[in-house]
């Protein structure tokens, strides 16, 4: 008797002392995956604060050579080219991954599926070509609309992905509970299925809109860039990954100044777009509960 319960003294200490150990693995890869972002983001607010000013955010930029000036085209320039990707992009990609989740368990869904995992995997600056061959050589001209076009495209695998993700982690039980009182199946996805996966969804329209939000090579052969202020999404336009990649490789202390300026104003965007969305989900979760 005694041995029995020595042996299972023993085993019991064995499974803790495992427990123990694994969970020491898996806090120290948190952390070390944790510490990569918070050594970019130090870097960024020490090499990024002295950079900023209101001219910054007000001025176009000066002539090479004449210190001052700012990026104002180029926030304004990301900010529509970033908008009217989202505008193209979210309907299909979501629509695409709602197909897939619902109605994608045949052979039609599997190629589709296959053919948006290739398109995730394609080079940006591929795209950019693409873009580049479509619209750009056809019209003769660098336009805002190609380079929202490009990033667009870019959006399209993340979102669609995610969507179809997280509509598969709803439970079966919701959707039989909504057939069962009637429902169709187009309600049933639309008004039970999507408000349940929408967090998710919104999240993944937020790790898709951090990827293009910094994306320069397929602007480069698209939207080009533009030393001027412009709002016409049909001539060339700046972006801040543009003016962050000229001014980085420029030859002028205070373009390397702006450009790491650029780069924490573009970070700080993502962080408060993702926290705002974040903050309209959750409320709208807590209402429907």
């Amino acid at each position: 008797m005694t041995s029995i319960v020595e042996a299972s003294d023993m085993r019991r200490r064995r499974r803790h002392f495992i427990d123990r150990t694994m969970t020491g693995v898996m806090v120290g890869a948190a952390v070390v995956g944790v510490i990569p972002l918070v050594l970019i983001l130090f870097y960024l607010l020490k090499e990024g604060i002295p950079g900023l000013s209101l001219s910054l955010f007000t001025e176009d930029p000066n002539r090479p050579g004449l210190p001052g000036g700012g990026v104002r085209n180029s926030i304004v320039g990301s900010a529509i080219m970033v908008t009217v990707a989202t505008l193209i992009g979210v309907p299909i990609a979501v629509g695409c991954g709602i197909f897939l989740s619902e109605f994608g368990q045949n052979r039609l869904g599997t190629v589709l599926r296959f053919l948006v995992d290739v398109l995730a995997g394609i080079p940006s600056i591929t795209i950019g070509l693409f873009i580049y061959g479509l619209m750009v050589v056809t019209r003769g001209e660098f336009t805002g609309f190609a380079g929202g076009l490009a990033l667009s495209i870019l959006f399209l695998p993340i979102v669609a992905r995610i969507t179809e993700e997280m509509m598969l982690l709803v439970p079966r039980s919701l959707r039989e509970a909504s057939l069962a009182l009637g429902a169709p199946s187009w309600m049933t996805t639309l008004r039970v299925v999507v408000p349940t996966a929408l967090p998710g969804i919104a999240t993944g329209v937020m790790l898709a809109l951090s990827r293009i939000a910094g994306e320069a090579a397929p602007l480069l052969f698209t939207a080009l860039g533009n030393q001027f202020f412009s709002t016409d999404l049909f001539h060339a336009m700046d972006a801040l990954p543009l003016r962050i990649f000229v001014y980085a490789v420029g030859p002028y202390d205070y373009w390397h100044d702006q450009a790491w300026a650029m780069s924490l104003i573009l970070v700080t965007f993502i962080l408060v777009v993702s926290l705002i969305v974040r903050a309209v989900i959750g409320t709208r979760v807590t209402v429907r509960s």
